[in-house]
């Protein structure tokens, strides 16, 4: 799946990742290839990526909105 995380400064990441860990306001969660659409807020904390080479990649966040739709991930961090 394709996953971009921007901030109003630049962009972060742009690429693809075999599944992504996020911090949700209302705990952690995970998304997977094929995931439901979801919309959700996030909060301080770490993004954790599962690259397709089988490494992991972390992205700190202080916030923001997560999008996923159509094997599509939007990160709009603070």
């Amino acid at each position: 799946m394709h996953l971009d995380i921007v901030s109003p400064e630049k962009n972060i990441f742009s690429g693809e990742v075999s599944s992504i860990t996020l911090p949700g306001t209302s705990g952690s969660f995970g998304i997977l290839n094929n995931h439901a659409p979801l919309i959700s807020t996030l909060k301080k904390g770490k993004i954790k990526t599962l690259n397709p080479a089988g490494t992991n990649d972390f992205f700190e966040i202080n916030g923001g909105v997560v999008e996923v739709l159509k094997n599509k991930v939007i990160v709009l961090a603070e």
